[in-house]
């Protein structure tokens, strides 16, 4: 599965969604409770953009940093992971 979560509200991120046809479920977490938890808020208040891959358990077993990344070879680095620990 595969979920997105930002601080913004849910009309922001149904526009979002809608403008770059995202097909993934996206969480509003405008009380920034799960950013806190996951320790993705940064000091000036927006979230750090991160990814967690977590196994069926519920274990984070990889995390990327994706500041300064290339995003789009993210999802195939990503994909060669799942294959990697499946």
């Amino acid at each position: 599965m595969v979920l997105g979560a930002s601080f913004d509200t849910v009309d922001a991120q149904k526009h979002f969604a809608d403008d770059q046809g995202f097909p993934y479920r996206l969480l509003a977490d405008t009380t920034k409770e799960v950013g806190q938890a996951y320790e993705v808020e940064a000091e000036h208040g927006l979230p750090l953009r991160v990814t967690y891959l977590i196994d069926p358990e519920g274990t984070i077993v990889r995390t990327y940093d994706l500041r300064g990344e290339d995003l789009e070879a993210h999802a195939g680095v990503v994909l060669d992971d799942i294959r990697t620990l499946s």
